[in-house]
């Protein structure tokens, strides 16, 4: 942090990161005119100072998030069952692509499951069996941020489970998986890339971002000195359960938007789905009632209208 180069590298990249996180409320605050001229470019008018990249992506995004909610139109009308692995090194970009995937879909079809490190009891139980509770029914679509792999990543290589444990779950995993696409799932496994230079930087503006501290465990911290234990755990991981049932798929995540797209339009060409037509539904009038009488509200229950 010495270096006067690094230090204006770093806040240069803290200064884009507050830019992103502004970027992340826009695509939730999007009115429809500006949603209108992003989908359709005949009819977007060009103003001065407009990011091209941004716009690119922005664009891209929204596209993509439309196929999603036809996708999840697609697995309900099917009653598929999918499961979406995501797992990589901390500070990856996992729960921002999750974000991105689920934004614009309703959370009782597409749900998230992020599980706390085991309790006493579930250290006991059949390694697998505290994630199987999560499995989708039929019409259900669920994204694991991280998951059973748990055990050939942080475990192993913080020492929570012994060489023994490790090489039982190596024999298990593929059979478990084996057998979870036997009963009609859809698996599908990502690993988010990064190098070891990005999470230094990452790691170092979540250190210096109040926003962002709450991120960084004493875990995280303690995995910047394991870089090449978690590499070789990587490694040996991707090679002993990368099955024809369930492959591994890598993302790039160094660039995280680029990630995110490259990450949801792979996704979205795991499963042939068809866009499911809806009829027009129409409101019903609001009936009158002349005898309805509205009390009137104390306005000490009211908000107070700062803004």
């Amino acid at each position: 942090m010495s270096n006067p180069t690094d230090l204006r590298s770093i806040l240069a990249r803290m200064h884009n990161e507050i830019i992103d996180g502004l970027d992340e409320e826009l695509e939730m605050e999007i009115d429809d005119e500006r949603l209108d001229a992003l989908i359709n470019p005949d009819t977007r008018h060009e103003q001065p100072g407009t990011d091209v990249d941004r716009h690119t992506y922005f664009k891209e995004l929204l596209r993509l998030q439309k196929e999603l909610v036809k996708l999840q139109d697609w697995v309900q009308h099917k009653k598929l069952k999918v499961v979406v692995l995501f797992e990589g090194r901390d500070a990856a970009g996992k729960g921002g692509v999750i974000k991105r995937i689920t934004q614009r879909l309703n959370p009782r079809v597409a749900r998230v499951v992020a599980l706390p490190a085991p309790n006493d009891r579930e250290r006991t139980q059949w390694y697998f069996q505290r994630y199987v509770a999560h499995l989708p029914a039929a019409g259900e679509m669920v994204m694991f941020d991280r998951s059973w792999y748990n055990r050939a990543g942080v475990e192993r290589v913080m020492g929570f489970a012994d060489e023994p444990q490790v090489e039982e779950f190596f024999r298990d995993v593929p059979e478990f998986e084996k057998m979870l696409v036997r009963s009609g799932i859809v698996l599908v496994k990502y690993w988010f890339s990064i190098t070891d230079e990005e999470q230094q930087a990452r790691f170092i503006m979540r250190i210096t971002d109040p926003l962002k501290q709450w991120k960084l465990s004493p875990m995280d911290l303690q995995s910047r000195s394991r870089w090449e234990a978690y590499t070789k755990a990587k490694e040996d991981m991707l090679e002993r359960t990368h099955i024809p049932e369930a492959p591994w798929w890598i993302v790039n995540a160094v660039d995280k938007k680029k990630a995110r797209l490259n990450c949801i339009n792979h996704l979205l060409q795991q499963i042939a789905y068809e866009e499911i037509t809806h009829d027009m539904p129409e409101l019903p009038p609001r009936t009158r009632n002349p005898e309805y009488y509205r009390a009137p509200i104390p306005k000490q229950l009211y908000v107070p209208e700062n803004y």
